[in-house]
C-alpha cells in the first residue's frame, strides 16, 4: 500500500498509470482505500487502469468506472458497465459491483 501511496502521490503524476491486480499481497481491508485512491488520482487528471479480479476491488468502484473486455471472432470489444441495463438497475438498487461480477452479469468476462 505504500507504495502505491507514494506512485499516487508523486508531484509529477503520470498521464496514464496502469496496475495490474493491486490486491495481490495487500491486506483485504484496504483494497477499499487503495479505489478511492485511484479515484482521486484520476479526479484529479491522471488516467488510471485498472485490471482486478478482486470482487471486494469492484465492490468499492462505481457504474462508470468500470469496464471489461469481450473477445468475439478475433477481435476485441470494451464494454462498460453503465451500458448494460440490468448492472446499472442493480447498482441503483443498491447493489455492489464485485457481487454481481461474480454471479455472472458481466457477459463473456468468465473465461470459457
Amino acid at each position: 500500500m505504500f507504495a502505491y501511496l507514494v506512485l499516487l502521490h508523486d508531484p509529477r503524476p503520470h498521464p496514464l498509470l496502469c496496475v495490474e491486480e493491486p490486491e495481490n499481497q495487500l491486506y483485504p481491508r484496504l483494497v477499499t482505500e487503495l479505489a478511492e485512491e485511484f479515484r482521486l488520482y484520476a479526479q484529479s487528471g491522471g488516467q488510471v487502469l485498472v485490471s482486478t479480479r478482486s470482487p471486494d476491488f469492484l465492490n468499492a468502484v462505481g457504474l462508470d468506472e468500470v469496464c471489461w473486455l469481450v473477445k468475439r471472432n478475433g477481435g476485441t470489444e470494451i464494454r462498460r458497465a453503465r451500458d448494460d441495463a440490468q448492472i446499472a438497475a442493480y447498482m441503483a438498487d443498491g447493489d455492489k459491483m464485485g457481487y454481481l461480477w461474480k454471479q455472472g452479469f458481466f457477459e463473456g468476462a468468465d473465461p470459457e
